[in-house]
C-alpha cells in the first residue's frame, strides 16, 4: 500500500481549491488522471470534528467553506460497473465539474479519470469502459446531492497535507426510486504528503468516537440502501466437481481479461503482458479441459483467444526486447560502447513500439474482440458442460495435469536431443509453450490437489523461465543482427552490437545448460502431483 501511494504521488500532482479538489495530473487526449488516497468515516449530522492540530505535523486546520455537489452515477442495467468496484458519474458544482470514472487500485486508493462536462458520456471514457459495457448502455442509476464542508490540514509552512470534509449526502435511486440520506467524513491525502498522516488522522478520529465507514464508496452505500446491490457471480456448479473447479478458474481469467483491457488503453505498466497472460490462461484451460465442455462452443473461443494474444504479442515482445537491450547496453563499460548505440535503440523502440501499440488498440476496438467478450460471458452464464464435468475435481484435474506433463516431457526430450542451432531453438520455443500450459493446468488444479499441484506449478515456472530466457536471447540476436547492419550502412561502428550478440549467445547457452536439472526437478514434482489422491 505504501509503495503504491508513493508511486501515485510521483505520477500525479494535486492543487486543491476552495470547497473541492482540483487536480493536475497525467493527461491523455481530453482525459485527466489522478490518484485518490482517501478514507471514509461514519458520522451523524451533529458529529463534531475533533481538534486535528493534535495530529503530528498538522499546524493548522483552515475552514474552506461549504460547496454543493450534484452527481448522477451511471452503470449498466445489471450494475456491472459497481460489481467490479468502478464508479462513473457526471457531476456539477465545485471546481471539478465533469465526468469522472474511478478504477479501484487498492483499499482506499483509486485512479480517477476525468473528462470535460458534456451531456453524453465522452468517447474517451467510453473506450475505457468498452470491455465492461460491451453492447449495454450506461444508464443513470443513482443521484447524489452533497453539501461538502471542507477543511484543509496544513503544515507549519502552509503546505497542504490533507483535505477533510464533512459530507451531508442525499441519495435517490433512479429513475424514481427510494431515497436515503447520511453524513460521512472523508479524509484525502494531498500530493506529496506522507501516507502515515492518514493513520494519525484515523487515530485522532477514533479517539473522538468516529469509526471507519462500512461502505467503500458513496455509490456502494446508496445502492445498498435504496434497492438491490450488484448481484454476485453465479456459483460455477456443484462444489467438488471438475466443472466447478475449471469454471472458477475461467471466471478469474475472464475477469482479468476485462480488467486489463482499460489498463492497456491507459498504457499502464505491464498491462499488455497481463492481458496477454489472461488470454493464454483462458485458452490453455479450454484446451486442457476440452473433455468437460461442448467443443463446438469452446474451440472457437480458444481460436479467438489465440488471435487476441497474437495481436497483443507485438507490443509485449517489443516491450521485453527494448528493456532487455537497454539494460544490457547500460551494463557495458563506457569504453565498450562505440557509436550512437543508445540513440539507435531509442529510435528503434520508439518506432516499433508505437506501431505495436496501434495494432494492440485496433484489436481491442474491433468487433471481433467484443464478440470474444460476449462469448466468454455466455460461457460463464450458461456453461456448455458435458457429463465428464460431473467427475470428482481431484481425479479429473489430476488426469489433465498428467496429460500436459507428458506433452511437455516429450517436447523437452525432443529439443535436447537436437544439435544446437536453429532447429533446436524452435523446439525449445515449442517446449516453452507446453510449459506454460502445464503451469496453468497445475494452477487450476491447486484448489483440488493442494500443495503438490502448487509445487509443480512453481517448478514448471522455473523451467518456463529458463525457456523464456533462451527465447528472449534468440529474439535479441536477430534484432542485434539487424541493428548491426543498419549501423554499418550508416557508417557507424558495429563493435558494440557484435559484443551484445555474443553475450546473448552466452545467455542462451547458459539457459540450455541449466534446463535439464530444472526439468528433472519439475518432473519429480509432476509425478507427486499426478499421484495425489
Amino acid at each position: 500500500m505504501a509503495e503504491s501511494e508513493r508511486e501515485s504521488r510521483r505520477e500525479t500532482g494535486r492543487e486543491t481549491g476552495r470547497g473541492s479538489r482540483r487536480v493536475t495530473g497525467r493527461r491523455s487526449g481530453g482525459r485527466e488522471t489522478k490518484r485518490e488516497i482517501e478514507r471514509k468515516y461514519e458520522a451523524a449530522p451533529d458529529t463534531p470534528v475533533p481538534d486535528l492540530t493534535r495530529v503530528p505535523g498538522v499546524a493548522g486546520v483552515l475552514d474552506r467553506g461549504v460547496v454543493e455537489l450534484d452527481a448522477v452515477y451511471y452503470d449498466t442495467p445489471g450494475l456491472r460497473l459497481a460489481a467490479d468496484g468502478l464508479t462513473l458519474r457526471r457531476r456539477t458544482g465545485g471546481d471539478d465539474a465533469g465526468w469522472h470514472l474511478k478504477f479501484p487500485v487498492a483499499p482506499g486508493v483509486r485512479d480517477e479519470i476525468r473528462a470535460p462536462l458534456a451531456d453524453a458520456l465522452p468517447g474517451e471514457l467510453a473506450e475505457l469502459l468498452r470491455s465492461r459495457l460491451r453492447h449495454d448502455p450506461a444508464v443513470p442509476v443513482v443521484r447524489l446531492r452533497s453539501a461538502r464542508d471542507v477543511r484543509h490540514l496544513v503544515a507549519a509552512d502552509g503546505t497542504l497535507l490533507a483535505e477533510l470534509s464533512v459530507d451531508t449526502v442525499r441519495a435517490r435511486r433512479l429513475p424514481d426510486g427510494p431515497r436515503t440520506a447520511w453524513t460521512e467524513i472523508e479524509a484525502e491525502l494531498a500530493d506529496g504528503a506522507d501516507p502515515a498522516l492518514l493513520d494519525a488522522v484515523a487515530a485522532r478520529l477514533r479517539e473522538a468516537g468516529i469509526h471507519p465507514s462500512a461502505s467503500t464508496s458513496k455509490l456502494a452505500r446508496a445502492l445498498a440502501e435504496t434497492g438491490t446491490p450488484p448481484a454476485p457471480a453465479p456459483a460455477p456448479g456443484p462444489p467438488g466437481t471438475a466443472g466447478a473447479a475449471v469454471l472458477s478458474y475461467l471466471r478469474a481469467a475472464t475477469d482479468a481479461l476485462v480488467t486489463y483491457d482499460p489498463a492497456v488503453r491507459r498504457d499502464l505498466p505491464d498491462a499488455v503482458h497481463q492481458l496477454r497472460v489472461a488470454c493464454r490462461r483462458l485458452r490453455a484451460a479450454l484446451r486442457t479441459h476440452r473433455r468437460l465442455f461442448d467443443r463446438n462452443v469452446t474451440d472457437p473461443l480458444a481460436a479467438e483467444l489465440r488471435w487476441l494474444a497474437g495481436e497483443l504479442g507485438a507490443a509485449r515482445d517489443e516491450e521485453v526486447l527494448g528493456a532487455r537491450l537497454r539494460a544490457h547496453t547500460a551494463a557495458l563499460p563506457r569504453t565498450l560502447v562505440h557509436g550512437p548505440v543508445r540513440a539507435r535503440l531509442r529510435r528503434r523502440s520508439g518506432t516499433r513500439g508505437a506501431e505495436a501499440r496501434r495494432r494492440a488498440l485496433a484489436a481491442l476496438d474491433s468487433p471481433r474482440h467484443l464478440a470474444l467478450l460476449d462469448g466468454l460471458a455466455a460461457l460463464l452464464a450458461d456453461p456448455p458442460l458435458r457429463g465428464a464435468a460431473r467427475r470428482d475435481a481431484g481425479e479429473a484435474l489430476a488426469h489433465a495435469v498428467r496429460a500436459d506433463h507428458a506433452r511437455l516431457a516429450a517436447r523437452i526430450d525432443h529439443a535436447l536431443a537436437l544439435a544446437p542451432g536453429h532447429e533446436r531453438d524452435l523446439a525449445l520455443h515449442e517446449a516453452r509453450k507446453a510449459a506454460k500450459r502445464l503451469r496453468y493446468a497445475a494452477e487450476a488444479a491447486r484448489p483440488a490437489l493442494g500443495k503438490p499441484a502448487g509445487r509443480l506449478a512453481d517448478r514448471v515456472k522455473a523451467v518456463q523461465g529458463l525457456l523464456g530466457e533462451h527465447q528472449d536471447a534468440v529474439v535479441a540476436r536477430a534484432a542485434l543482427r539487424g541493428l548491426a547492419a543498419d549501423a554499418r550502412a550508416a557508417g557507424e561502428p558495429s563493435f558494440t552490437w557484435g559484443l551484445l550478440y555474443g553475450r546473448e549467445e552466452a545467455a542462451a547457452a547458459t539457459a540450455e545448460r541449466e534446463l535439464p536439472e530444472a526439468w528433472a526437478r519439475a518432473a519429480d514434482a509432476g509425478i507427486g502431483a499426478a499421484r495425489r489422491r
